[in-house]
């Protein structure tokens, strides 16, 4: 049995891919004379979404005769409506090992037996077309842009899946409800009409008048509807939203509000993601979706423009919404009126009239830099939660992250630091020297562009855990490429402060200061790949601080980066 489809609202069933015992002991055995696909973190969220028939009507990752389709006119190749890709990415090497009629093992990255996959498609992805056709824009500015061209494999893999188990979670396990069991529950607390409200933000209290206003207008009831996938880098993790979401629950009114979890991978589209959302919305139950301001935007291009205007995800979902069956409840930014001590849209505010505003993305920004939260903006208890897990910079952990090329001053002027953060005493720190880390944590790679890659990604590892554990890490590698670098900052920034400093000193002072001739050798052709003469060093377009050690002493330039963590505050 592949499948099995029950009819949760009329016309439109809800996909079942999880198998019964019995089938999954002959798969177990099955299992054991295939080749393996590991799922990666957006894989499992969209494996996930599969089996419990969030992403019904789709019964496996999709074909190519679907996947196409999706891209040239948001629809499978039955004419269903579907706006973006759920496809399964895979390495060459690993579909060079995979044929069409095939079955593969789906394994969790632990090698844990998820599904058993009957491939019907393998191809290559044209990733230029894929990103222009279903995000508008390939600029590597966009979060999904850079997943597809940086992360996702150069081959797509299709076919029907037979589930074995979920992936597994520990963590709010009363609250990841599957659509059929969200479905049963309206049902238990008879509920008529369900109007849903996805978002990756705290609910703040704009947010919160905004679901009000959309449960009046519908005259329904309201399913908070948060993702615990994979989001925006900067986001607040997960673990305090939904903290946040359950103290923002005690502000409606008793009966009225029900919070599920949703292990959806944001792609982030704009107005096809919104679409998606209208058909997970309806998937689990709902009439209604509610569409507000910048709804799946993630934010400005590298031009400083916004990828997506917010009326055409509303105007988006609105054309398709009959043939989902579906109903939008679209929304204007909201404003507050402090004379009026009320929140309105911005279009209904008429001239002259005082407002203030704060989206949450700039509440996650006054969060991070430990400024004050007006209490228009939110609840207390909200920013309670979010100070437990997001400190003011004093509180915090932090990287100092040297860059620059080899003989620039970088070690020298991260033992400096080292020495001084040791004397201040507030936190335990940590010295990542580039040699030392070659010594003890990766003596075993050489020095090609992937070895050098994956030495400073270890460092990049080792000062998160640090900065989680609000420890202050100090690394001095040189780090050449600017994609590692910037893969680190996402992944620190997520749990503390990151200070990049390029040590700007020119290659020609480098070489003065080259003991081992090491500068020498490689223009000699002695040594390949030498940073700054044969392989190249990107220079960081926007550091925390540049400084040039030509003329200074190590002690006058870790005084630059000493002043600029007090002007910060975590000092």
């Amino acid at each position: 049995m592949l499948q099995e489809v029950l009819p949760d609202k009329p016309g439109n069933g809800l996909v079942n891919l999880l198998v019964d015992h019995e089938r999954a002991a002959v798969l177990k055995d099955l299992s054991l004379h295939l080749s393996s696909i590991t799922l990666n973190d957006h894989q499992l969220c969209d494996i996930e979404l599969l089996t419990t028939g969030a992403f019904s009507p789709l019964d496996g990752f999709m074909v190519r005769t679907d996947y196409e389709s999706v891209l040239d006119r948001m629809q499978l190749q039955d004419g269903t409506v579907w706006p973006l890709p759920v496809c399964l990415g895979i390495s060459a090497k690993q579909a060079r090992q995979i044929e069409s009629g095939q079955s593969v093992a789906i394994r969790d990255p632990e090698g844990f037996l998820l599904a058993i996959m009957h491939v019907e498609d393998i191809w290559p992805i044209d990733k230029q077309a894929e990103a222009s056709a279903t995000l508008g824009t390939t600029d590597l500015q966009h979060p999904w842009v850079r997943h597809l061209f940086e992360r996702e494999g150069s081959y797509y893999v299709g076919g029907k899946l037979e589930v074995l188990s979920l992936p597994l979670h520990f963590d709010f396990k009363q609250l990841r409800r599957s659509p059929r069991e969200v479905s049963f529950l309206y049902k238990k607390l008879g509920w008529k009409r369900v109007v849903c409200f996805q978002t990756r933000h705290p609910i703040h209290k704009p947010q919160f008048e905004m679901t009000l206003k959309a449960m009046q207008e519908a005259k329904a009831n309201l399913l908070i509807l948060p993702i615990v996938g994979l989001t925006m880098p900067d986001d607040f993790d997960y673990y305090t939203r939904v903290r946040c979401y359950q103290e923002a629950l005690r502000y409606y009114p008793p009966g009225t509000t029900l919070l599920n979890l949703l292990p959806l991978s944001a792609r982030m589209a704009g107005p096809r993601e919104g679409l998606l959302h209208a058909i997970l919305a309806r998937n689990y139950g709902c009439a209604h979706l509610i569409v507000g301001h910048n709804h799946a935007n993630p934010g400005i291009d590298s031009k400083g423009i916004s990828f997506y205007e917010s009326r055409k995800t509303r105007e988006m979902v609105t054309k398709w919404s009959e043939e989902i069956d579906m109903s939008v409840i679209g929304f204007d930014e909201l404003v507050y009126l402090p004379f009026e001590d009320e929140y309105r849209t911005r279009d209904e505010v008429a001239e002259g009239i005082q407002t203030q505003s704060m989206s949450a993305d700039e509440i996650r920004r006054r969060t991070r830099l430990g400024r004050s939260i007006p209490e228009w903006a939110t609840f207390p208890e909200v920013v309670t939660q979010i100070r437990k897990a997001y400190p003011s910079p004093r509180q915090q952990g932090f990287t100092i992250f040297l860059t620059g090329l080899s003989g620039a001053g970088k070690s020298t002027i991260a033992k400096v630091l080292y020495a001084q953060m040791l004397e201040i005493g507030e936190r335990p720190v940590t010295l990542l020297d580039g040699d030392i880390v070659r010594r003890h944590l990766s003596n075993e790679l050489s020095f090609s562009k992937e070895h050098r890659d994956i030495n400073v990604r270890r460092i990049g590892f080792v000062a998160s855990e640090i900065t989680k554990n609000r420890g202050i890490a100090i690394c001095a590698p040189i780090a050449p490429y600017a994609n590692t670098r910037k893969e680190i900052r996402e992944s620190i920034e997520a749990h503390g402060g990151f200070i990049e400093v390029h040590i700007s000193t020119p290659i020609a002072e480098c070489e003065k200061r080259d003991r081992k001739g090491m500068y020498a050798k490689a223009k000699a052709g002695l040594i390949k790949g030498f940073t700054g003469v044969d392989d190249p060093y990107e220079i960081p377009e926007t550091p925390e601080l540049r400084i040039d050690t030509t003329g200074i002493s190590p002690d006058e330039a870790a005084q630059e980066i000493l002043l600029f963590l007090g002007r910060r505050g975590y000092i």
